[in-house]
């Protein structure tokens, strides 16, 4: 058995970044890959039926920590055809399963590199949905753990696996643009407001303590779960965490960029008064090495498409511009005039195979964890900058934030007594 003081113990930052993934594990094509999936609320469940859809995959498990909702997760799989999951509260029988290859999590974010971590120190490769962490220190643990033991870590950044987004990040690479050197990206929502919650009692079925697991214990109220948790601190990463990772990582990888030089953020919880402690309106500038920049811009509580789509990402060069959004891309002159557009699709399959045939053939994930952490980071640093209400200036080598005490004691997190990572 696996008990809390399994994760006693505080490792260091080193990175071994030279590390080939699951060399030592390589699977063959046509080898039956069984899986379990931890956390089953709407995305679990989504990734459960794409994963179950794959040829030669077997979802052996589910886990969550509300007996509603993993009981769910078991009908709907075992309507798979693949016979009926295990269904467990406690994550941590899945690790001690040692005929399970992998695992996808796709829990709340404070789980999300802790559960990694200990994943990998039972020797199985990972699907982690985004962000890789819920702070930066997290992910450098992660990255750590990762090579340490030799397996495949999976971010789930879709956009990395999408044959059109594929194509147009290489265009920029290859020149179509001439030199690319911005980037600014978009997200709109129409949240609702999350009112002032109540301290109640525990909902029936559901293992709070272990929900909270690694973060220090708060009482439990009517308006954290199962979604609201994104915007406090305790649990979630706000907007920039659940949303802007996933147009930040096409930005940063189109620009050839790794961890910025300065992160400014503005914004607030400007749409309503109750207890959300994350932006619902955040502007984030980012500068990097070699004059190139990016931008991320939010707004959870007005949907209002200002010019374009409510998802966009515009990346512009010294001889054009390539907007992308969806699944699909448009080249600009540099006048503005369109010259060419091209149509595409998205969703989670091209990403899932992608990760299962890195499993099988010992290679890197198209958004293998390193990758990953880095774009995580960008949105970890905003969110730093946006809590200390000031510029951060930042090592390029590794994002760490300089000469700013207060900003930097917000790279890691206090952990409850008994629940820290170790790699």
């Amino acid at each position: 058995m696996i008990d809390r003081r399994r994760f006693l113990g505080v490792a260091g930052t080193a990175l071994a970044i030279g590390s080939r993934p699951a060399s030592a594990s390589i699977r063959g094509a046509n080898d039956r890959l069984r899986l379990g999936i931890i956390g089953t609320g709407s995305r679990g469940t989504e990734l459960s039926q794409t994963f179950g859809n794959q040829e030669n995959v077997e979802i052996a498990y589910v886990c969550d920590v509300d007996r509603k909702r993993v009981d769910r997760a078991a009908d709907l799989v075992s309507k798979l055809d693949h016979g009926t999951p295990k269904s467990v509260i406690d994550f941590r029988r899945i690790l001690e399963d040692k005929t399970v290859d992998a695992v996808v999590i796709a829990t709340c974010d404070h789980w999300h590199a802790p559960a990694a971590i200990l994943a990998c120190s039972a020797e199985k490769h990972v699907y982690v949905e985004k962000p890789c962490s819920h702070n930066a220190q997290e992910g450098e643990w992660l990255v750590e753990a990762a090579q340490k033991h030799k397996r495949v870590v999976q971010l789930g950044t879709q956009r990395r696996s999408w044959p059109r987004l594929i194509e147009a990040v290489e265009s920029i690479h290859q020149g179509a643009i001439g030199r690319a050197y911005y980037a600014s990206c978009r997200y709109r929502n129409t949240r609702k407001s999350i009112g002032k919650g109540k301290v109640v009692p525990v909902p029936e079925g559901l293992d709070f303590d272990l929900w909270q697991g690694p973060a220090p214990r708060q009482e439990f109220r009517d308006n954290i779960l199962h979604y609201t948790w994104h915007w406090f601190w305790n649990w979630g990463t706000g907007e920039l965490g659940n949303n802007g990772i996933h147009f930040l990582d096409v930005c940063r990888w189109a620009l050839q960029v790794d961890f910025p030089t300065k992160v400014a953020s503005t914004g607030g919880r400007f749409a309503f008064k109750d207890d959300q402690e994350t932006p619902d309106t955040q502007v984030v500038s980012y500068e990097f090495e070699g004059g190139k920049a990016a931008a991320f811009e939010s707004l959870s509580c007005n949907g209002y498409q200002v010019g374009g789509p409510s998802e966009e990402i515009v990346i512009q060069g010294e001889s054009g511009s390539i907007s992308i959004s969806g699944g699909g891309y448009t080249l600009f002159d540099l006048k503005g005039k369109k010259v060419k557009t091209v149509t595409g699709s998205g969703g989670d399959k091209d990403h899932v195979a992608d990760f299962l045939a890195s499993i099988r053939e010992g290679r890197r994930p198209h958004a293998e964890i390193l990758e990953g952490h880095k774009s995580t980071t960008l949105c970890h640093l905003g969110n730093i900058s946006q809590r200390v209400g000031r510029t951060l200036h930042c090592d390029p080598k590794n994002g760490r934030i300089l000469d700013d005490g207060d900003a930097a004691k917000l790279w890691g997190r206090t952990y409850e007594k008994g629940w820290e990572p170790k790699v």
